[in-house]
């Protein structure tokens, strides 16, 4: 067995592992934290702060965050096209092992995750941008729950999340360096 053909196999007995822990309950929280709706009221009260933070120079962090998702988005989504890795959903090898939750089983490929790539790419940015270690340990529980609700869903493998949440990470500190040094700019003129 090649080293390829061992993380593939690592990667699928975990996740089938993960997967196998489910129960109605478990599978209720998994589906909300899942959700992009339940995360709404986070997202509204880190954007308050923000601009209380920024003031005048809001409108920048405003264009970085919309940039931010659009970039970890996109990328993700052109990963997945490229790569063609089927989902365990879709996986005719272990399909028939996923415990599917709502009769969801997300879109045809998997590498890498939107979700993790999304919440990878604001926890990091919001990090940075707040500074506070508190806030930064909360953000990756965050990132990190949400990612947790995909594998044990069914619709990503652990290295799906994983290869997202490094993306993430990577375009969330672009992003907010980009920013500050907008800011900067602006702010020397």
């Amino acid at each position: 067995m090649n080293f390829i053909h061992f993380l593939q196999h690592i990667d699928q007995k975990l996740l089938l592992i993960i997967n196998g822990l489910h129960c109605p309950i478990m599978d209720e929280v998994m589906w909300q934290i899942s959700s992009k709706i339940i995360w709404a009221p986070l997202y509204a009260v880190l954007i308050y702060f923000m601009v209380r933070e920024r003031k005048q120079k809001f409108w920048i962090t405003l264009i970085a965050i919309i940039l931010l998702i659009v970039l970890s988005d996109q990328i993700s989504v052109f990963i997945k096209e490229s790569v063609q890795r089927f989902r365990p959903t879709h996986n005719p090898v272990i399909q028939n092992f996923i415990h599917i939750v709502h009769n969801y089983a997300g879109g045809t490929y998997g590498f890498v995750s939107s979700h993790a790539s999304n919440s990878f790419a604001v926890a990091t940015f919001i990090s940075l941008f707040f500074g506070k270690r508190w806030l930064t340990i909360s953000m990756y529980c965050w990132a990190t729950a949400i990612i947790y609700s995909r594998m044990y869903l069914g619709v990503h493998y652990p290295l799906d999340v994983l290869c997202g949440a490094i993306l993430g990470i990577g375009v969330g500190a672009m992003i907010f360096y980009l920013e500050r040094l907008t800011i900067r700019r602006l702010m020397n003129k």
